[in-house]
């Protein structure tokens, strides 16, 4: 069987996982994959995802592919995959795709939401899968705060620490909040994200749906590309990787 390219659309609750990417003495959602590829093709494959997502970060369309020579259909694998994997993750589907598809450099564009339970009262079931704030947010500011990321500016206050990267450009086509059954959700489309910078972007916006800082101020932050004069990082857990956008 010649080799084939399989691209596969991935869902996951990253509550039990350090993140997407392969690392030494830990728990990730690639390395699951690729233990499931062994176990139904015999083949130890290096599976590449579209990007990362950091520990406790969940996903409802992860991109990844692989290279195989197996005469498995490539519309079976979401199947069997899916029944060897864990029951924190799915394949939800698959295909062959051309050898120039590469699912990080292909990609043009990405959404991610950011769930928050705005209530007096914890969820105990969604305690993994939204940050739960009890002080009261004015939506009428959170939305007038997320109007200021859209278009094209440097996001170096908007990115932590510790990443060697030279361009912090980024362009954002859709930066809005929404009600979804008692839920305030955060949508946030760009052609790319810098480490933590959407999470960033949430406790800064929070900041300002509290009272503690203007919606106005979150263009001068853009402006003086400063990480200090950005807002607190919201964890992880209401971070979700949407879809992952192709030409």
């Amino acid at each position: 069987m010649p080799l084939r390219r399989i691209k596969l659309t991935i869902e996951y609750d990253g509550t039990n996982y350090h993140g997407w990417q392969v690392q030494d003495n830990a728990h990730t959602v690639q390395a699951e994959l690729e233990n499931a590829i062994l176990r139904i093709t015999g083949e130890r494959v290096r599976i590449t995802g579209s990007g990362r997502t950091d520990t406790g970060v969940h996903a409802l369309g992860q991109v990844a592919h692989f290279d195989t020579n197996s005469m498995i259909p490539a519309e079976k694998f979401r199947k069997a995959l899916s029944a060897v994997l864990p029951l924190d993750v799915a394949v939800i589907s698959s295909e062959e795709v051309d050898f120039d598809f590469h699912s990080r450099f292909s990609a043009t564009r990405k959404t991610y939401e950011y769930r928050i339970l705005n209530r007096q009262i914890r969820s105990p079931l969604m305690e993994k899968r939204v940050w739960h704030i009890k002080e009261a947010l004015d939506f009428k500011v959170l939305n007038q705060a997320a109007e200021a990321f859209l278009g094209t500016h440097d996001f170096s206050s908007f990115c932590a620490s510790g990443r060697s990267i030279s361009n912090f450009e980024r362009t954002i086509h859709l930066s809005e909040w929404s009600e979804r059954q008692g839920l305030l959700v955060y949508s946030v489309c760009g052609n790319g994200f810098l480490y933590n910078m959407v999470r960033i972007m949430v406790g800064t916006m929070i900041e300002a749906g509290l009272g503690k800082r203007t919606p106005e101020s979150i263009s001068d932050i853009l402006t003086e590309k400063n990480r200090n004069l950005a807002g607190i990082t919201a964890p992880p857990q209401g971070l979700y990787l949407v879809e992952v956008h192709y030409d």
